[in-house]
């Protein structure tokens, strides 16, 4: 990996966390979902270091807390999605994706609540746990679906054709420039 990756990873990664962040006071309304399934696409397996790099930072500015396990899987899921869907060009099939993924981010925040509620040994006690939060959080996993649905149809196609362009000049100055 040349520096020049490292520094447009760290970029990116950057352009995740100031969206986060930025819209933080906003209950479940983001943009990492999109510029996830963007970035996927476009950049292919250097995505994984841009989420990587994300997940990181988010554990550094907001603590190693339980949240920040589900970071640890969460985002690659939705990577692992998009690189099987990656021939898909169609705005409506991104949204849908997007707001599925929204509407069930809560059930997979709750995957180590089945763990942690296992403690006395029996699953009956993670199967409860991780329900009663899966449950809890439904009226914000609407939300967010809704939200993520309505920003990827709104911004995919932009976000797309300027990463794309932006990538592409980038390794036609590269290649040109050696």
């Amino acid at each position: 990996m040349r520096i020049r990756d490292i520094v447009i990873i760290g970029m990116l990664a950057s352009i995740l966390i100031a969206v986060q962040v930025g819209l933080g006071f906003l209950p479940n309304i983001e943009l990492v979902s999109i510029l996830i399934i963007v970035y996927s696409l476009v950049l292919h397996k250097k995505a994984v270091y841009i989420i990587s790099v994300f997940i990181i930072i988010e554990g550094i500015i907001y603590g190693f807390g339980l949240w920040w396990i589900n970071y640890l899987y969460i985002w690659f899921i939705l990577y692992f999605i998009t690189t099987l869907l990656t021939k898909t060009k169609s705005v409506l099939t991104w949204a849908l994706i997007s707001g599925s993924y929204g509407l069930s981010f809560g059930a997979l925040c709750s995957i180590p609540y089945l763990f942690i509620g296992s403690v006395d040994g029996s699953i009956l006690g993670g199967l409860q746990m991780a329900f009663s939060y899966w449950l809890s959080g439904i009226p914000f996993d609407i939300a967010h679906g809704i939200a993520n649905f309505i920003i990827a149809f709104v911004l995919f196609k932009p976000l797309y054709m300027l990463l794309s362009y932006l990538v592409n000049l980038y390794y036609s100055n590269w290649k040109a420039s050696y």
